[in-house]
């Protein structure tokens, strides 16, 4: 192998594949980069066995050849050169970076002996636009569970159906639901539990990205694949049955308050510092409109050796008067995520799930379930 390309290509195209890079491993090869040249461009890959992520770079490339890398080594050295051209050439299996003044030769492992890489088949496919596919998961992938007690919950369940999409995480204290539109319809109605952690990077790399994404799911139902330009994305799924979450949203609510967002995450992170002591929670007390004032919200918490916090912020209320309790980290997440400026929270009893749903698009719910604390 040997070609030549530039520093800040290698650097980036590094920085894309190191996420899927294996940390802690009982098989070495997985931590190391697959460098190769594919029709006249420099290839880069990178496994940890559940995810896996190629992309394409530009480059001169003089003759052919792959070797694997240590990921680490490789990517701290790159990063400190200069924005320059780089020279890489394989030796046997020693390869060699030339940049300048700078030099290295790095020892590596037979390409043959890395990991395949699964290659996009037959099955489901479909594109989304690229802000729709963010969107939606930075809306749910925070509410998918960390502990793997149970693994479905730690994956995000993905249903395709016509020109719809629908991503739902829950952890068992919260449940996202986030619907969207593909470009593409897909014939009848599917669903998959892709891992949260691969929809994580995935949103990384849509950051640079404008064109639509394309998704295909292999069949039988064991592999998920994203094709990005110049990127392509493998991801294991999670087998088992997501739990019915349908009937977790409450249909009803005996009041529903609608507050400014901005101003209901500000008093929320107000009280999270008093919360924090206090079992991290936070009570809100809704008081409808009377003669002569109008609706609010109050927001507070209290720490028995610390003190305690009343904010308070205009709502608009409908239904009778109500108090409840939340995780004051479950409310700051969601608020976090909605970009309208207005959310309506829908209350039912102090000891049900609280509903907190945009104002304005009909697209997204998030069901919270409620502390109980003596009021």
């Amino acid at each position: 192998m040997k070609l030549f390309c530039l520093q800040e290509n290698l650097a980036k195209g590094l920085s894309i594949v190191g996420r899927a890079v294996a940390t802690r491993t009982t098989l070495p090869i997985t931590q190391n980069v697959l460098i190769a040249t594919d029709e006249s461009r420099l290839k880069l890959s990178a496994t940890n066995l559940e995810m896996a992520i190629t992309c394409w770079l530009g480059a001169k490339v003089e003759k052919d050849g792959a070797i694997t890398i240590p990921a680490r080594l490789l990517t701290e050295f790159i990063n400190s050169l200069p924005p320059d051209r780089v020279d890489l050439s394989l030796t046997q299996r020693t390869l060699e970076l030339k940049s300048g003044r700078f030099e290295a030769r790095i020892n590596g492992i037979d390409a043959l002996d890395f990991p395949p890489i699964p290659q996009i088949a037959n099955g489901i496919n479909t594109t989304i636009e690229v802000n729709a596919l963010r969107e939606g998961i930075s809306q749910v992938v925070f509410a998918a569970a960390t502990e793997e007690s149970r693994p479905v919950l730690t994956g995000i369940h993905t249903e395709f159906d016509g020109d719809r999409l629908t991503l739902a995480a829950a952890d068992g204290f919260r449940l996202a639901v986030h619907k969207t539109n593909l470009l593409s319809p897909v014939s009848g109605k599917s669903a998959i539990i892709i891992p949260a952690r691969t929809l994580t990077e995935l949103s990384r790399l849509l950051a640079d990205q404008e064109e639509p994404v394309t998704i295909t799911v292999k069949q039988p139902k064991s592999q998920a694949f994203f094709r990005l330009k110049n990127i392509e994305m493998v991801s294991q799924l999670i087998q088992g049955t997501f739990p019915n979450y349908s009937q977790l949203i409450p249909q009803s609510y005996a009041t529903r308050a609608v507050v400014d967002v901005a101003q209901f995450s500000r008093a929320v992170k107000m009280s999270a510092i008093f919360a924090r002591d206090g079992s991290g929670i936070v009570r809100l007390v809704i008081t409808p409109r009377a003669e002569l004032t109008p609706g609010k919200m109050t927001i507070s918490a209290r720490a028995e050796e610390i003190g305690d916090n009343i904010g308070e912020i205009d709502a608009l209320i409908d239904g009778e008067a109500a108090k409840i309790a939340f995780n004051a980290k479950y409310l700051t997440d969601v608020l976090g995520v909605i970009h309208q400026p207005q959310v309506a929270l829908e209350i039912t009893t102090p000891s049900s799930p609280g509903v907190i749903r945009p104002v304005g698009v009909d697209n997204y719910v998030h069901v919270v379930m409620p502390m109980f604390v003596q009021w």
